[in-house]
């Protein structure tokens, strides 16, 4: 997938020009085009290496609220079209949500109290039917509206699509300097109409004040691949009660403090690295596994095998098994803000900053482009 670079020195323009290629660049991408405008985007590497392809690939839905339930809704058809249209892996498998204690379980009440037919209550022989379980499973619930994709595809596979409606990318090629209708890059000025950056948490490379204004950092996530069960099939993603700590749709259950003290107590090691205990199935029939969280404007370089080892001996045990292979282990880092899930701002006449500052990128960009690029083109 390629599209001609400029020559160093050379100039172009467009109505839209993005810098960055990960999953909120091409959202903006798309929707730039839905409207009818010319695009570039600039990309530093040769495809999308970051969040975008690091991830579970979970269009994480129903567990949103606010307005990251409104842009979540509003991406899953566009999800569910672009599958269609660009030809890749999408599965409307939905999202289990085990239950391993009898609190995990009352939260899961309280939420399909909260979200009506958006939630089904599960037995334990109704997550049985799901996914391998283990002993202590009691029960759990279903959403429906969840969605995944393969992360390792649906970037590279939307970018490709993107080539055909006429969008022209510029891979390899550095924002050196951003600035009201002018983006200089490492080959030469691309002048716009309209620039939006969406460089996730690099956005302190550009506009360091604006970062530090809304205290971005980066989040570092450990994260494995795993074999899967005994070739079974396991269809929708799996959260557990860690997932219920991670989600802001279940901050309004009055049970979840319980689960919070009660995991605080059983393992507060598990709580202080940010655990969101899930898994979802490749296409190959491997489980992506995870996750920790850590967070920092610098991060160290250096992972923590004790916490890999809690991943895997965690996930071993919701399924019931007496050990993982793992088949791969990376560092996933996205953008995060203590105050905000998304960051949008104008530092400039023409220029947007956008980045989605709470790890659920995947789940709401597409639907976030759509209130930005409207907004951007009134």
């Amino acid at each position: 997938m390629t599209s001609g670079p400029l020559l160093a020195g050379s100039s172009d323009h467009a109505d839209v020009v993005i810098v960055g290629a990960g999953i909120v660049g091409l959202a903006h991408a798309v929707e730039a085009v839905r409207h009818g405008c010319s695009v570039v985007v600039i990309e530093r590497d040769d495809r999308a290496v970051g969040a975008s392809v690091r991830n579970f690939g979970h269009g994480c839905f129903t567990a949103q609220s606010g307005r990251a339930l409104g842009y979540a809704m509003a991406a899953r058809p566009v999800w569910v079209r672009l599958a269609k249209e660009a030809g890749f892996w999408l599965r409307e498998s939905g999202t289990v949500v085990v239950a391993r204690a009898d609190d995990e379980r009352a939260v899961l009440e309280e939420f399909r109290e909260s979200r009506g037919d958006q939630v089904e209550l599960l037995d334990r022989a109704d997550v049985e039917a799901r996914m391998p379980i283990g002993a202590d499973v009691v029960g759990g619930a279903w959403l429906p509206q969840d969605i995944r994709v393969d992360p390792r595809e649906a970037a590279r596979m939307i970018a490709a699509w993107l080539l055909t409606q006429g969008v022209r990318f510029q891979w390899a090629t550095t924002a050196l300097g951003i600035e009201a209708g002018l983006v200089r890059t490492s080959r030469g000025e691309v002048s716009a109409d309209h620039v939006i950056v969406a460089v996730g948490h690099d956005v302190d490379r550009y506009f360091p004040g604006l970062a530090e204004e809304a205290g971005v950092v980066r989040c570092a996530l450990q994260m494995l691949r795993v074999e899967g069960p005994h070739n079974r099939v396991i269809d929708p993603a799996v959260l557990s009660g860690f997932s219920l700590l991670r989600y802001s749709g279940f901050e309004a259950c009055p049970s979840l403090q319980a689960v919070r003290e009660r995991l605080g107590v059983d393992h507060p090691d598990l709580v202080a690295a940010g655990l969101n205990l899930m898994f979802t199935q490749r296409p190959d029939g491997d489980l992506t596994i995870g996750d920790t969280h850590t967070y920092g404007r610098t991060l160290d370089p250096f992972d923590y095998e004790a916490l890999d080892d809690a991943i895997l001996g965690q996930i071993a045990s919701l399924l019931g098994y007496a050990r993982l292979t793992v088949r791969e282990r990376w560092r996933g880092v996205y953008a995060s803000s203590p105050d905000r899930e998304f960051l949008v701002e104008t530092p400039e006449p023409g220029v947007r900053v956008v980045s989605v500052t709470s790890g659920i990128g995947m789940t709401t960009a597409l639907g976030l482009a759509q209130d930005v690029v409207e907004g951007m083109l009134a």
